[in-house]
């Protein structure tokens, strides 16, 4: 767990809509707030992990940070949709 010294197990009680209260503990190491959207995702074997989706998100972020440094990925793409509309018009 982020912010988890040690691995830690808790259990937890699925109600009768298919919601699961997190424990204090777990929504104190993910640093979670009222409202956050989380990730869940099962494994093949069948355990299941959460994380908060934002932690998800700056993992894929930081694989593209090194792919064009410098460069705007956005603003590059804006520039050849905007390259493929003139072509379009002229055609």
């Amino acid at each position: 767990m982020v912010g988890a010294k040690k691995k830690a197990h808790y259990v937890v009680q699925v109600g009768s809509k298919g919601r699961v209260v997190l424990p204090a503990e777990v929504r104190e190491a993910l640093g979670l707030r009222e409202g956050e959207r989380l990730l869940s995702t099962v494994e093949p074997e069948g355990t299941v992990r959460v994380e908060p989706l934002r932690k998800a998100v700056e993992e894929v972020y930081g694989l593209f940070r090194n792919v064009a440094p410098g460069v705007s990925l956005v603003e590059e793409l804006i520039r050849e949709r905007r390259e493929e509309a003139r072509r379009e018009e002229l055609a």
